[in-house]
Parts: structure tokens; C-alpha cells; sequence
């Protein structure tokens, strides 16, 4: 293997393991993570624990496989948007801020870009059944700007934050 398929296994794994983590802390604290998308304005909690639960483990599990990895990385990117756009973009950069920044989000978004234009690497399931490269570069940013599209979609129909005290 190349230093590129060693970086992209390693960037593989430990992302999708950080979604996968994410992924479970909802599925064990359904009526926790239920009540937050409430609290934040999503209508429809229970579909949207649904969503957010299935579609993290499903993220987690593809990129540690490598299998489907640009559609997953791009699922990634847009996870991470509703989370920008619904929680994170008043607070500042910084993760540390009160109410916590879009820097953590932030990263993780240019992350699954990265992968999703960039391919799995070698050491995938993509690599194996020869998909890489049909998933990878143009592709791939296209699956990127796609999931965006679904996520603000997801954004217009769910999302009604509670209106400001001023």
C-alpha cells in the first residue's frame, strides 16, 4: 500500500468511528436526543432520532468498510450541515463557546469532503469490487453538493426554531 491508502484508511477509521460513536450515544439516549431535537425547533422528533441515529451508523460503518465511501463521506457532509445550521452557526467559531462553535462541525464537513473527492483508498471494499474510482473525484464532489441539497431540504421541512426573546 501507498502513503495515500495508509492516510485514507487511517482517515477512514477514525471518522467513521466518531460518527459511529455519535450514532450510538442517540440510539442509547432515544428519548435524551428525541427531546433535544424538540427543544432546537425539528418537527417530527422521532423521525428525525430516526434519521440521525440510522443515518450515523450507516456513515460510521461504510467509511470503517470503505464501502460506498463517497456517498457515505457525502452523508457525512450533510449530517454535519444540519448540525451547522440548526445548532452551531450563532455561536461563534469556536467549539469551547457557550452553546459550542461550528469549528468541531466544521471540520468534520471537510472531512467527508475530502474523502468522498479524494476515494477510499486501496485498503476498501470499493477498492475490492472496483467502485473507487466510479464514487471518487467529480463524483464525489457531486455526491458532496447533492447530500447539501438533502439536508437544506431536510432543514426547510423539519426545522422550526423557537423565535428569540429580545
Amino acid at each position: 500500500m501507498e502513503s495515500f491508502d495508509w492516510a485514507m484508511l487511517l482517515l477512514r477509521v477514525g471518522t467513521g468511528l466518531i460518527i459511529l460513536a455519535h450514532g450510538v450515544n442517540h440510539a442509547r439516549g432515544r428519548a435524551r436526543t428525541k427531546a433535544w431535537f424538540e427543544s432546537i425547533g425539528f418537527r417530527l422528533a422521532e423521525l428525525q432520532w430516526l434519521a440521525s441515529t440510522t443515518s450515523e451508523f450507516a456513515i460510521g460503518l461504510a467509511l470503517i468498510a470503505g464501502l460506498l465511501t463517497g456517498p457515505a463521506a457525502a452523508g457525512l457532509v450533510a449530517v454535519m450541515f444540519v448540525a451547522y445550521w440548526s445548532v452551531h452557526r450563532h455561536n461563534g467559531f469556536f467549539v469551547f463557546r457557550p452553546g459550542e462553535g461550528w469549528e468541531y462541525v466544521a471540520t468534520l464537513a471537510m472531512i467527508g469532503a475530502v474523502i468522498a473527492i479524494a476515494g477510499p483508498g486501496s485498503a476498501s471494499l470499493d477498492d475490492t469490487i472496483g467502485l473507487a474510482e466510479n464514487l471518487s473525484g467529480s463524483v464525489g464532489a457531486l455526491l458532496v453538493v447533492g447530500a447539501v441539497g438533502l439536508a437544506a431540504i431536510q432543514l426547510a421541512a423539519f426545522l422550526r426554531p423557537p423565535p428569540t426573546e429580545s
